[in-house]
């Protein structure tokens, strides 16, 4: 999964095949610098935002990448604006959402990062 962050721009599909939106960001898990989340614009124009989904189980196709959970569950997922970051604040809800454990650094370090 290290080539994903040179997927920004390609289709995100369910486990369906269905499309969820466009890939435009990766967040890694800052003690390992390993890709965990992904952002996904969703929504209409003028509404977009970035939707996360995580990328345990992704399967990157010709031009798209695969994760494993369905459409309307990574469009109702957490999200931040298209010009915005997600706040340390925030990251145990999204974490939360796909029922993943979280706990920050050992010295209370956020723990992801936008890359």
């Amino acid at each position: 999964m290290a080539d994903i962050r040179e997927w920004r721009g390609h289709a995100v599909v369910d486990e369906k095949g269905h499309r969820i939106g466009t890939l435009e960001s990766v967040y890694v898990e800052t003690s390992t610098d390993e890709p965990f989340f992904a952002t996904v614009t969703v929504g209409m124009m003028g509404r977009r935002r970035l939707a996360f989904v995580p990328l345990e189980g992704a399967v990157a196709g010709p031009g798209y990448l695969q994760v494993p959970f369905p459409r309307n569950k990574v469009r109702q997922a957490p999200a931040i604006g298209t010009d915005d970051i997600l706040p340390a604040t925030d990251e145990p809800e999204v974490f939360a959402y796909y029922q993943l454990p979280y706990a920050t650094g050992a010295g209370g370090e956020r723990r992801l990062a936008r890359r």
